[in-house]
């Protein structure tokens, strides 16, 4: 009898002690659950035992990078709909001793194993991490960085569309307006980042972790400037290499593989960090703000462009978030964005400007998931089928994320000040919009 379904959809609803919006397909072909939801496909019994030897959100993400589950309808509302009893579970569920007292809890436990089968927990799938080492060291930070950007240019291609930027776009009104494309969005953040920076001809800009170039190109070609960009990751460095000579700019561009803290030919007039922050990690965030200060001119300006989370009532009790941690980016950390400010101004900078664009990084990555959706086959082609579910999972719960400002996004605008107090800011900020 085919039963593995409705025998698992009435667990998990005893495991939640909640209803379970989703409907389920098991690997006999029973169906059970909401008639009009997505649907959860359990391919296997290697799902429940992957879920049961590494229970939340890491032993799920095992199932669902292998292939043991996938969704079939909206993954957006899927995701909403497991996300409260599911993906927070860690944040928010009762300690798992204190749930095993639960004679219920147990039950469905010993349920859940009875359906799995013989109780042998699967290896992970390569596409995971593997730890070595101390967190931040040159090496681990170099060996974190080749996991997340050396996936593959072609496959950067596909995601991020002709613009090659990895990072929150700028939109005016991407709903009405048919000139509002994600390559507008990438320009016009660009150009905002220009603007908070105040360049202007023969200025130099450090631009940190550099990506494929699209910022450094952007700076020297519209705003005259000379720009050294420095990225650990080779692969990115060969093609943003190669763009810079596409635009005829070698003379004004320079693409290093270089450490931030490896730099020494300051002064700089100004410095871009545009989403390599999060890689920097708490205990290194006073060197690496402290590195930016020494590297600027005094006057000079840094916008700073990095996700936040939102802060805990007890900051010692937080951890990295255990599938980014895994499949995304390794060591990767967030901090609270007054945790950002705090740092950078105990390394000697004044901050001028804090924006939120929140929404506009769950805009991109809708954009980002549709382009993966829409070359799905290629994406699997160019990297492994395991990486694309990885990047497609990652971005599609990142874009909930910050709708729900679970996270956000903030570009942070600090100057050198000098002794004399001369900030060179206009007394009137925001000129830039």
């Amino acid at each position: 009898m085919a039963d593995a379904a409705p025998r698992l959809h009435a667990l998990v609803e005893q495991l939640l002690a909640a209803p379970f919006r989703l409907r389920i397909r098991a690997w006999d072909g029973s169906q059970a659950g909401p008639p009009d939801a997505p649907t959860l496909v359990v391919h296997n019994r290697r799902a429940l035992r992957r879920f049961l030897f590494k229970p939340g959100e890491l032993g799920l993400a095992r199932a669902w990078v292998a292939g043991d589950l996938e969704v079939e309808g909206d993954l957006y509302t899927a995701l909403e709909r497991i996300s409260g009893p599911v993906w927070q579970r860690d944040e928010d569920a009762r300690p798992l001793t204190e749930a095993l007292r639960d004679p219920r809890f147990r039950e469905a436990v010993r349920g859940l194993f009875a359906l799995a089968g013989p109780p042998l927990p699967p290896a992970p799938p390569p596409e995971e991490v593997r730890r070595a080492g101390h967190l931040h060291t040159r090496r681990s930070d170099r060996r974190a960085i080749s996991h997340h950007y050396d996936v593959g240019n072609d496959f950067y291609e596909l995601v991020l569309g002709p613009s090659m930027v990895y990072s929150c776009a700028y939109w005016e009104s991407p709903e009405r307006s048919p000139e509002a494309t994600l390559e507008r969005a990438q320009h016009d953040k660009l150009e905002l980042v220009c603007r908070k920076l105040a360049l202007t001809p023969g200025q130099r800009l450090l631009d940190v972790g550099c990506g494929w170039g699209s910022m450094a190109i952007h700076a020297a070609r519209e705003h005259g400037v000379r720009v050294v960009g420095i990225t650990l990751s080779r692969e990115q460095a060969t093609y943003a290499r190669k763009r810079v000579a596409d635009a005829g700019l070698t003379d004004v561009v320079e693409i290093r593989v270089q450490d931030y803290r490896d730099v020494t030919d300051g002064p700089y007039d100004a410095i871009s960090s545009i989403g390599m922050a999060e890689h920097v990690g708490a205990e290194k965030y006073l060197e690496y703000a402290a590195a930016l200060h020494t590297l600027l001119r005094p006057g000079g300006r840094l916008l700073n462009h990095q996700i936040a989370r939102r802060p805990q009532q007890d900051e010692s009790e937080y951890r990295l978030d255990a599938f980014i941690d895994a499949y995304v980016f390794p060591d990767g950390e967030l901090s609270p964005v007054g945790t950002t400010v705090t740092h950078l101004e105990r390394a000697g900078f004044e901050v001028r400007d804090v924006e939120s664009i929140r929404e506009h990084y769950a805009l991109t990555l809708r954009r980002w998931v549709a382009n993966l959706e829409a070359g799905w086959s290629r994406a699997t082609a160019l990297t492994s089928p395991g990486r694309a579910r990885v990047w497609l999972l990652y971005m599609a719960a990142s874009a909930l994320a910050f709708e729900r400002n679970r996270i956000s996004v903030n570009q942070v605008l600090a100057v050198r000040t000098p002794d004399s107090g001369a900030s060179g800011m206009p007394l009137r900020a925001r000129t830039w919009n």
